[in-house]
């Protein structure tokens, strides 16, 4: 049989922040879920090595690459240094979402952006507008995220119910927009 060694590497990294479970990479490579678990152990160890910037963890039983720490201090002078310091629309509304709905998990984030937003989560982070703050009590106990002092200071804050006031939107205003 091939070395599915690199393949499964690849799928790991094709998965992204969602990750992938050893079912699911059985499935996917036609092998039991021991030989994905060992697959899977092959790769952490291969990079708990220092010759790589990433390594590869598991939690709740799903595995993804994820940035060693030694990154995370050049990850935010890169993101504080890129060419446009101010924010997207989209890392805008991730901030908001957060700054309003504090403790909050990137799943109900996401719920109320109809959209994955991993990657804003991570640039938030790095620009410490944001920081982990918690555990949700939900199976898997989710990261709770919630926004920094350097938030409040960036946005000249003193307090969270300085933010302006949100408008009441109700279910028929929201028919309306659609007729």
């Amino acid at each position: 049989m091939e070395n599915l060694l690199p393949i499964a590497e690849g799928l790991l990294f094709l998965v992204g922040d969602e990750g992938i479970s050893e079912q699911q990479l059985s499935m996917a490579l036609d092998i039991s879920e021991k030989e994905a678990h060992d697959y899977l152990d092959q790769l952490q160890v291969k990079y708990q090595e220092d010759t790589f910037g990433m390594e590869i963890v598991c939690y709740g039983g799903v595995w993804r690459f994820v940035s060693k720490a030694l990154v995370h201090p050049f990850a935010q002078k890169l993101f504080q240094n890129s060419k446009s310091s101010q924010l997207s629309q989209s890392a805008l509304e991730t901030l908001a979402i957060v700054a309003y709905k504090q403790p909050i998990t990137r799943v109900e984030i996401e719920e109320i952006r109809g959209v994955g937003c991993d990657m804003m989560l991570r640039k938030l982070q790095a620009r410490n507008l944001i920081a982990e703050v918690g555990r949700s009590e939900a199976p898997g106990r989710p990261i709770l995220y919630g926004v920094t002092e350097e938030f409040m200071d960036s946005f000249k804050l003193f307090s969270l119910d300085e933010l302006p006031e949100l408008p009441d939107f109700n279910e028929q205003q929201s028919e309306n927009l659609f007729d």
